[in-house]
């Protein structure tokens, strides 16, 4: 799939038609248009001849490849709209002078005036659409907004309503007007993430340091970042400390506090302290570029309700404007007392009432605008489906390490058996542990503190779900957890120890356990309380003991939860809970994305939670939330609920105003000036209420 820029694309309707049109090419295996982003998602390999279609179905729409986003300098909305606020300022001036004269023009005898205050007024308002229509007759296309509009007016002017046809061509052009403010205010909550991407770093090179591109540093190139920089790219500090404000990717608003071996992202802004840093990724493989890659990408993927709004409109314009038609020439037929000019209005009123132009665009920009507020406070969402996906979930499981809690293991205690001392314990238990990353394996490390002599260790087995088995110094040292123990048949006198607990026994002769502590992250039991409260129930799995992740639930207030489990058995319990939920419920599953990558590809909503760092989380995961707290997966689905609440307000709206003045229409109480609002007026209204789901 790669991604293209679509220039003077003006419309929705045009998108949507773009969208169609090169769905049904041979050679083209998916595709997604995109009008609030102004992007075409395509995956094909010949693009020469999708810029032929999309010429063909709309000339003046110029296909170009993404170059490297840079904010221009932002504009206030006059500036931005100068030219159409110029329109709609000459076309009600004109309006104004006709309506005020139009009794004095009409009984004098220079009737011809009338044209010439409306006519042009109506052209100025209205060239855009009437260019619009004839594009779309040249071309055969006779069913969409401007064809609508054209033909409503253009009756309006013939039966000499002249005021009635400026006064739509001028609402529409204010309806337009709104849709760009709406439209490029939600682009800018989107751009303004790239205010975060840095400009430069300040390379370290043979004690000299100079300003260089961030995309020409190289991992392993140290940094230097100054009080009030932004940090160019993920490293780790070599030297110094300091506090990093990191609002900007995570949303959250108290600065962190890092130190050396820390490692820290692009994007963060250094507050106080110079900071070396020793670069870990590319600039291109960084936090700040996957995060400007998902937020753009998201909006290709998008929900039932978007799709379905677009077909609806597509067959929804001739069936209008057949109706019309009907409306305009049977009832004079049929009954001798009905006059064809009556019945005509009727038909133009009920043609502009009907434009289904709110619907059109304020559905897009609904859950555009979702996903750009979602952006704003660090939570990813790659695409609208998923936020739709979001609003169904009634289970959400978590995994224990790292989601819920901490992750940060300590040693807490230290018991000994069969005349084993403390110091002997510890120090096989480092020695069995030296070669892993595991976070339990580098507390029992950092408790021993002492210096490692590799040449001592070998035949090191890591027997998965288990522990390890390895030869140090001669002796066979098992490390590990009780079922470790039990197949190696090794005798001990208590299995189940509260806490996350390691066994270590030597020469098959049983030495005692360490036990490890790890505590609840903040706002844990919160947002388990909270999910409650809405009805969702939460499930917690772990490689814990049952012990350990009873005492765990309890304190969570958890009631399910299953312990002792292998990464595949995390994977066969989300299929057993995703096969008992009622039909439409929806299961997510939060990890922390180290090791959960399976687990979050088979969730029904995977969700990575404080994985930014990790490429297998971001890449596996429908939803990632930058910050490391689990409060957040509540303001996920508190956001998508939101979005889905604003999308079907201005559904219901827009149908139900639409057909209350249709009515109104087909029976001659609704005048050109109530099918203005029930067209436009309802437009802009659907408008501003999607655009509330950005803040």
């Amino acid at each position: 799939m790669k991604k293209y820029q679509l220039k003077n694309i003006d419309c929705a309707s045009c998108a949507a038609k773009i969208e169609d049109g090169l769905s049904k090419m041979e050679g083209v295996k998916s595709c997604s248009v995109n009008f609030a982003s102004s992007s075409l998602f395509i995956d094909t390999d010949n693009i020469e001849s999708v810029k032929k279609k999309i010429k063909e179905i709309e000339p003046e729409v110029i296909v170009e490849e993404m170059q490297d986003k840079k904010l221009t300098e932002s504009k206030n909305i006059v500036d931005e709209n100068k030219v159409e606020l110029i329109k709609i300022f000459l076309t009600v001036l004109l309006l104004a002078v006709g309506l005020i004269f139009e009794k004095e023009i009409q009984n004098s005898q220079y009737r011809m005036t009338e044209y010439l205050v409306f006519i042009p007024a109506y052209l100025i308002s209205g060239w855009g659409v009437l260019r619009g229509a004839l594009r779309s007759i040249t071309r055969g296309k006779i069913f969409n907004e401007h064809i609508l509009m054209t033909i409503a007016t253009a009756g309006a002017i013939a039966i000499d309503a002249m005021p009635e046809a400026v006064t739509v061509m001028l609402f529409y052009v204010v309806g337009e007007l709104f849709q760009d403010i709406a439209v490029n205010r939600s682009r800018k909550s989107i751009k303004a993430l790239l205010e975060i991407k840095p400009d430069y770093a300040n390379l370290k090179s043979n004690g000299e340091v100079k300003r260089v591109s961030p995309e020409g540093v190289r991992v392993g190139e140290n940094i230097i970042v100054k009080a009030g920089e932004k940090i160019p790219l993920d490293g780790e500090i070599t030297e110094g400390n300091s506090f990093v404000d990191t609002s900007a990717l995570t949303g959250e608003s108290v600065p962190r506090k890092v130190k050396e071996k820390d490692f820290v992202l692009a994007g963060m802004i250094n507050q106080s302290g110079l900071l070396t840093i020793r670069v870990t990724k590319i600039f291109s493989e960084s936090s700040i570029s996957q995060i400007l890659e998902l937020v753009e990408n998201a909006a290709s993927k998008k929900a039932e309700t978007e799709k379905f709004i677009t077909t609806f409109a597509k067959y929804y314009t001739p069936v209008v404007v057949i109706g019309a038609l009907l409306l305009a020439v049977i009832p004079p037929l049929l009954f001798a007392n009905q006059t064809f000019t009556d019945w005509i209005y009727r038909a133009l009123v009920v043609l502009v009432i009907s434009c289904p132009c709110a619907l059109v665009i304020s559905i897009p920009l609904g859950y555009f605008g979702g996903i750009g507020g979602a952006s704003k406070r660090g939570i990813l969402v790659k695409g609208s489906n998923y936020l739709d996906a979001l609003t169904k979930v009634k289970t959400v499981v978590f995994d224990k390490t790292g989601t819920l809690t901490k992750g940060e293991f300590k040693v807490s205690e230290i018991v000994v058996k069969n005349g084993f001392d403390k110091e002997e314990l510890i120090r096989l238990a480092a020695y069995a542990e030296s070669h892993s990353n595991h976070p339990i394996a580098k507390s029992v490390i950092e408790a021993y503190g002492g210096a490692i002599n590799q040449e001592l260790i070998k035949d090191v087995h890591e027997i998965s779900g288990k522990g390890i088995k390895a030869n140090i110094n001669g002796q066979i040292v098992v490390v590990g957890n009780d079922k470790l123990l039990h197949l190696e048949n090794i005798q001990h006198d208590k299995c189940d120890v509260e806490g996350t607990v390691i066994h270590i026994a030597t020469n098959s002769v049983y030495a005692g356990y360490i036990i490890i502590s790890d505590t609840l992250k903040e706002g844990a039991e919160e947002t388990i309380s909270l999910l409650k409260k809405k009805n969702i129930n939460s499930v917690m799995l772990t490689g814990d003991n049952k012990a350990a992740a009873e005492s765990f639930a309890k304190k969570l207030g958890i009631d399910k939860y299953y312990y002792e489990l292998l990464p595949e058995d995390k994977v066969n319990h989300i299929e057993q809970i995703i096969q008992s939920s009622i039909k439409g419920n929806k299961v997510a599953f939060v990890g922390d994305g180290i090791n959960d990558a399976p687990v979050l590809a088979r969730a029904d909503v995977g969700i990575a939670m404080g994985a930014l760092g990790s490429d297998a989380a971001v890449e596996t995961a429908d939803v990632v939330l930058m910050a490391d707290s689990p409060l957040q997966v509540v303001t996920a689905i508190d956001t998508a609920k939101k979005t889905r609440k604003i999308v079907w307000q201005n559904i219901g709206f827009a149908m139900g105003v639409k057909l209350f003045f249709i009515l109104l229409g087909v029976f001659g109480i609704a005048t050109m000036w109530e099918a203005v609002f029930g067209d436009m007026g309802v437009a802009i209204i659907a408008i501003l209420n999607a655009m509330r789901v950005m803040k």
